[in-house]
């Protein structure tokens, strides 16, 4: 009797339009964190950077979310604040302007820049989803799809869907480029390149990826026909994801005075790790990295290295030979190992290293592909305990060098 019942129920779920289906997939997620965010306000502590008194409100308007409502309110310094001992301290050039602009302009009839904030983030993680639906179901078939958004909207990092973050804005932005590249409506990146830029950074990555699809499609020509307007087309978005992927480096020395200026101020949340190796080195911080983390659990730093080389083998040889990998699209595989340069490159391994997996969002698809419904079932659960997880440490007790998101 169950068993039947449950064949009805998937029949009538089937039965509903997809974008209904995405939609309650979505709102059911957003119940679910916001619940996980009123959770953590409770335990929320004197020792928490939110203080006892913490509300899901004050979560939405913390960390990183602090700065971008800086930047909306005041905009970006001319002159770059410096610590004590003359070194760039933190500031607004870390973050780029969109998002921050965007929610201030959003949040005018709620006469509070936070609304506007919370309501991109969430209508942008509701198309997110449904773009990551459409360029995945064409690959991996309807059901994997709609798994693969369910382990999007509320898996570990679901909470960013609710708080002053620009990473969901920009995950919609890929994945409508991701698909207009599927679909080879190049004219419509142009602008969707040009506001990837200045929403957060990553778009270097991007220009990478389509150096490589460029390449991939040219050595297919033969069986998969490259017109020269394509070429055309693709060398000219990769060089526009290039120069303005090096824009507002650009723009904050001429603003400032001072070349450096960018690179300066995001040099400057490494010392609060004790980091402190000058200028900006490619790669240096996944090494530096490795041996730090490893010193601080007491453990020898060579042993953090060649940890750091297993990780970067294995994800290649995962990105390469992994059969649920390669099911999601060879595109796909190209903006992941794209992707992973680019942080492998430019980034400093820490607890917002999570947070910066989030552009790796379409392979969720991967995640999906399995049917076992025991699996599926089973990751989900995991989604959530990871959510929870994330929620509790970064916001319930977040205060320390490892709890920040």
């Amino acid at each position: 009797m169950a068993h039947r019942a449950l064949i009805i129920a998937a029949r009538r779920w089937a039965r509903i339009p997809i974008v209904a289906r995405i939609a309650v997939i979505y709102v059911l997620g957003r119940l679910v964190t916001t619940g996980f965010l009123a959770l953590a306000a409770e335990l929320s502590g004197a020792g928490s950077r939110f203080g006892a008194d913490a509300t899901v409100g004050s979560f939405i308007l913390g960390w990183d979310a602090q700065w971008y409502w800086l930047v909306a309110w005041e905009g970006y310094p001319s002159v770059l604040p410096l610590t004590e001992s003359g070194q760039v301290a933190e500031n607004a050039w870390a973050f780029m302007p969109i998002y921050a602009y965007a929610a201030q302009v959003i949040g005018i009839p709620f006469g509070s820049w936070g609304a506007g904030a919370l309501l991109i983030s969430l209508v942008a993680g509701f198309f997110a989803c449904t773009m990551l639906y459409k360029l995945l179901h064409v690959r991996i078939g309807n059901s994997a799809a709609l798994w693969a958004v369910t382990f999007f909207a509320w898996g570990p990092l679901a909470a960013l869907f609710q708080v002053g973050y620009a990473e969901v804005l920009f995950v919609l932005l890929l994945m409508i480029a991701l698909d207009l590249v599927a679909r080879r409506r190049f004219v419509w990146l142009y602008p969707v390149i040009a506001l990837m830029a200045f929403t957060r950074p990553g778009v270097l990555a991007f220009a990478l990826y389509l150096g490589l699809y460029g390449i991939f499609r040219w050595v297919r020509r033969r069986t998969d026909p490259l017109p020269a307007r394509e070429v055309a087309h693709i060398i000219a978005l990769g060089a526009l994801a290039t120069v303005t992927g090096f824009a507002w480096q650009a723009i904050a020395g001429i603003a400032t005075g001072d070349p450096g200026a960018y690179l300066a101020t995001e040099l400057s949340w490494r010392r609060n790790w004790g980091i402190d190796g000058g200028g900006f080195i490619p790669f240096d911080g996944w090494w530096q990295a490795a041996q730090f983390w490893f010193a601080q659990w007491g453990m020898p730093g060579w042993w953090g290295l060649v940890a750091l080389l297993l990780l970067v083998s294995g994800g290649t040889a995962a990105l390469l030979l992994a059969p649920q990998v390669r099911k999601v699209g060879v595109d796909i595989r190209l903006w992941s190992a794209s992707y992973l340069l680019y942080l492998l490159a430019v980034f400093f391994p820490q607890s917002s290293t999570f947070r910066l997996l989030m552009p790796l969002t379409p392979l969720w698809g991967a995640v999906a592909v399995p049917r076992s419904r025991l699996y599926r079932i089973g990751v989900l659960t995991c989604c959530l305990l990871g959510q929870w997880a994330w929620i509790y440490h970064m916001y319930a007790l977040g205060n320390t060098y490892w709890q920040v998101p």
